[in-house]
């Protein structure tokens, strides 16, 4: 491990500007901000009154496909399907202190894409798979870079010499 370097958090590289619905918004409302905005999922939050965006729950790609497939597919509408009706509940969340190779750990063992980051039920921002393997790739290049310092140290008698001493002449 990089001893220089602290080990980058979830709140060093999430998504703080984060697209969201309303839990009354309808199933085609829904739809359409996924494809409009090229999202695959989109927070269920409730606005309080201080502004907070409290997280209910999550609708991913994956359940919009699903319901409007089975409306069409089954010819009919049951009830109006909204955001609240096929949202998970309580998704999976991490704080803004979770560390790199945590969130990479989340994201290699279930196979999830996103992760909503929240300070107790307040929505702060949204972390990624490629955020994820973005902070860890800069991450590890930093401590190649370190690696090779601690192993192959400059000669810095050869870069005074090459200065006082040019081989041209």
């Amino acid at each position: 491990m990089v001893e220089s370097t602290r080990i980058p958090r979830a709140e060093d590289f999430m998504t703080r500007e984060v697209r969201t619905v309303s839990p009354d918004q309808t199933l085609a409302d829904v739809a359409n901000e996924l494809i409009s905005h090229k999202l695959s999922n989109l927070p269920v939050v409730n606005e309080d009154s201080a502004g907070r965006k409290m997280l209910l729950g999550i609708v991913t790609e994956k359940d919009c496909l699903e319901h409007l497939s089975n409306e069409l597919f089954h010819g009919r509408i049951e009830q109006a399907r909204c955001a609240k009706h096929i949202m998970t509940a309580h998704p999976v969340c991490v704080s803004p202190e979770t560390e790199l190779f945590a969130l990479a750990s989340i994201f290699v063992s279930h196979g999830y894409r996103h992760l909503p980051v929240v300070d107790e039920e307040t929505l702060l921002g949204i972390v990624s798979r490629r955020d994820v393997l973005r902070a860890i790739d800069a991450y590890y290049r930093e401590w190649v870079i370190q690696q090779n310092m601690e192993h192959f140290p400059p000669d810095y008698s050869e870069i005074i010499n090459l200065r006082y001493f040019p081989k041209s002449l």
